[in-house]
């Protein structure tokens, strides 16, 4: 399926990452060289997203103006300054900013590297969304290609490419990688004040409509301080073996 829309998540406080965001946004923390929301959108762009809808709130101003300076894709802010709309009712505002139509979605600080050229893989999972059945299509990873993560495994993949619950003893357990294909009109039914996505994930899998694809490459997320020496580190050794 073409997708040309995106909702990349960047509103949070990034309480974790104190003291750092006391004085920054947590998505214009630099990882590698490069704030972490341009590793998020450069990843949209590469796989032909022309259009993505971003919410700010911490710094709002700052990424207002950090966002508008880059050349792709276009953006449209999302503004939650008045009040945060968790992850849920902040990707619902932030749907209403775009034409309706499948949409990608992502985490300003969840993004991967070492991809085999060729094969970027938010192309392949919107390659692979079937809205006839699946209400959401997740990216997920293996739990040992994960960098910076607390070692929670988030679903079992079943073999017909269904998601549930990870529950212990479940085969193939893996961990949600911040990245959906969908249906914006999946949301059109959704309350209008803050609440979380996972009310939608477990909805998608009691229907049996919840998905995984499997990422390729090496899965990067950045919640604490000591989880920026990790990710540049492993940005190193990509280079090494480069």
């Amino acid at each position: 399926m073409l997708i040309e829309n995106a909702m990349v998540l960047a509103a949070g406080l990034g309480t974790r990452l104190r003291p750092i965001t006391d004085t920054m946004p947590k998505p214009l923390v630099p990882i590698a060289g490069k704030p972490m929301i341009d590793h998020v959108l450069d990843l949209l762009v590469a796989a032909g997203i022309k259009t993505a809808a971003v919410n700010v709130h911490h710094f709002a101003d700052r990424m207002e103006a950090h966002l508008h300076a880059r050349a792709a894709p276009a953006i449209r802010i999302s503004d939650e300054r008045a009040a945060l709309m968790n992850s849920g009712g902040g990707l619902a505002k932030g749907l209403a900013r775009l034409d309706p139509g499948p949409v990608l979605v992502m985490n300003a600080d969840l993004f991967w590297i070492g991809e085999p050229e060729g094969r970027s893989n938010l192309a392949r999972l919107a390659e692979a969304f079937d809205p006839t059945r699946m209400d959401m299509l997740l990216l997920c990873v293996d739990l040992d290609r994960t960098t910076g993560h607390d070692g929670k495994k988030d679903f079992s993949l079943q073999a017909d490419g269904q998601l549930v619950r990870y529950a212990e003893g479940l085969p193939q357990p893996v961990v949600y990688a911040g990245a959906i294909a969908m249906m914006s009109t999946l949301f059109d039914d959704a309350p209008k004040d803050a609440f979380n996505l996972n009310i939608y994930f477990d909805k998608a899998i009691a229907a049996g409509r919840l998905y995984g694809l499997m990422l390729e490459g090496e899965w990067i997320t950045v919640g604490t301080p000591d989880a920026i020496g990790k990710a540049e580190a492993q940005f190193a050794r990509l280079a090494e073996r480069a």
